[in-house]
């Protein structure tokens, strides 16, 4: 069951802020491209939203935290993926919209599922298990809870493979037993490599393997350079023309009659000391807290029993200037989540949803000093954390 907010505006009044984006959930965004690809490829109960066209053998190369933005920044370090950018000559790509919150898990969720966090339920970074006071980190998957009753859809990796498409999935050997691959990228087979390079060679042998191929790839790297140093750093911009250089050498390794995507699932920002709030040390932003989930750029805050509407409140006067929020049910109106939530999702959204729509990030220096002592962040639904490329190639 799926829950839909009321419809009648004199009993429900949408107070979400108008000018809040949305992502394009079922016309432009991350869940509608392996969709589309199942459809090219022929596969029983998908539709294409996309404009892309069929090919036999797909490849789709994910990069962590490559936004859109961050490619058209830096052409110099990146001359590869921007010759493949509209501007260019014989260029040909559009800008996706991760989808809310613009997050790793959410995203790999929304990517290998083909559907929107509000049906997948990986709604945020961290989200509060629902009955109990207590968050779950969705990256980590701690605390540890049934993956498939967290997230009891199948697979697009799965149902192309169960149509008798050859589908497999090239990672790092640390992924291939987690939850998070089991839920969100699991089907057809998973083959471990530690160096970027051994990927691309690999994803490109499995590619022309079989007549029909759906092939995925990852690498982490550029996202860790953000988060530890900064996208305005030499330390990202010399990883940004390393994955250039990767999506280069796949690109050139094509069978005939296929496909390569590279993509990413968030973008990045960074946030200086200066433009962060400390919930930690803020008492009235903590005021009436029993949790505080998401990130910085994507607050989940679930407030105490009867204390919402206070919550709400008082958010909205600290922080409507300089972040959206709104309460879950506004937030669900107005379609962060996609076009609907199911029930088992509900409770693990925030009593409130606050997403940064400036130079802001809302940190916990004591309950979460690691991710409050990173320089890049994301979350949000602006446009350098919110559009990713899709960057085709035809071999």
């Amino acid at each position: 069951m799926s829950y839909t907010p009321p419809s009648d505006h004199d009993a429900f009044e949408l107070l979400v802020p108008a000018d809040a984006p949305v992502p394009s959930y079922g016309t432009g965004s991350l869940c509608d491209l392996l969709p589309s690809v199942a459809a090219g490829l022929g596969v029983p109960g998908f539709t294409s939203t996309l404009p892309i066209e069929p090919a036999d053998r797909v490849c789709v190369f994910l990069v962590d935290g490559m936004g859109w933005e961050l490619i058209k920044r830096h052409p110099e370090y990146a001359p590869f993926l921007t010759s493949l950018l509209p501007s260019s000559l014989g260029g040909t790509a559009r800008p996706l919209t991760a989808g809310f919150p613009s997050t790793t898990a959410t995203s790999l969720a929304s990517v290998g599922t083909g559907l929107p966090p509000g049906l997948h339920g990986l709604a945020g970074y961290t989200v509060a298990i629902p009955g109990r006071n207590q968050l779950m980190n969705q990256l980590r998957w701690q605390p540890p809870v049934d993956p498939r009753e967290w997230q009891p859809y199948p697979t697009v990796f799965e149902r192309v493979h169960a149509a008798g498409v050859a589908a497999s999935q090239v990672s790092s050997p640390l992924f291939a037993q987690t939850p998070l691959t089991q839920v969100a990228l699991s089907g057809g087979e998973f083959l471990g490599r530690t160096t970027g390079e051994e990927r691309m060679d690999l994803a490109a042998r499995q590619l022309a393997a079989a007549d029909r191929t759906l092939v995925y790839t990852y690498v982490s790297e550029l996202d860790g350079m953000g988060h530890r140093y900064g996208v305005d750093s030499d330390e990202w911009r010399m990883m940004l023309n390393t994955v250039d250089r990767l999506a280069q050498r796949l690109a050139e390794q094509l069978p005939p009659r296929s496909a390569l995507y590279v993509t990413a699932d968030h973008g990045m920002i960074d946030i200086a000391p200066e433009d962060r709030i400390d919930f930690d040390d803020d008492w009235e932003l903590s005021a009436g807290v029993a949790l505080l989930g998401g990130e910085a750029r994507a607050r989940h805050v679930y407030a105490v029993p009867g204390a919402a509407a206070d919550v709400q409140m008082v958010w909205s006067e600290v922080l409507g200037d300089r972040m959206w929020v709104a309460t879950r049910d506004e937030a669900i109106a107005a379609g962060w989540f996609g076009p609907s939530v199911d029930d088992r999702v509900y409770h693990r959204i925030g009593d409130v949803v606050a997403a940064a729509r400036d130079d802001i990030a809302v940190i916990a220096s004591r309950s979460e000093p690691g991710e409050s002592a990173m320089t890049g962040l994301h979350g949000s639904m602006t446009p350098v954390e919110q559009f990713v490329p899709l960057l085709e190639v035809r071999g």
